[in-house]
């Protein structure tokens, strides 16, 4: 039995809108993490939401690095 083992082609046309999603969903992450500080006593539950907020934030900034260097590549391929 032989397997093609051919890799996909490299279909980059759709990163900045799945970039646009993560960021979004990321986003609604925090700010339902964020509602839940309201509902919790617990000062080492709030320190791990706030940390885990933090480094929801540190992703955004590094999609959004990604979208405009998306962007750039594909302005480029269009030149």
């Amino acid at each position: 039995m032989e397997y093609n083992n051919k890799p996909k082609p490299d279909d980059r046309s759709d990163n900045v809108e799945k970039l646009q999603s993560m960021i979004q969903d990321t986003e609604e992450n925090i700010r339902k993490a964020e509602e839940s500080l309201e509902f919790t006593d617990s000062e080492q539950q709030r320190q791990q939401i706030e940390a885990k907020n933090e480094r929801r934030r540190e992703s955004i900034d590094s999609f959004r690095s990604e979208v405009k260097d998306e962007a750039s590549a594909n302005q480029n391929q269009t030149e």
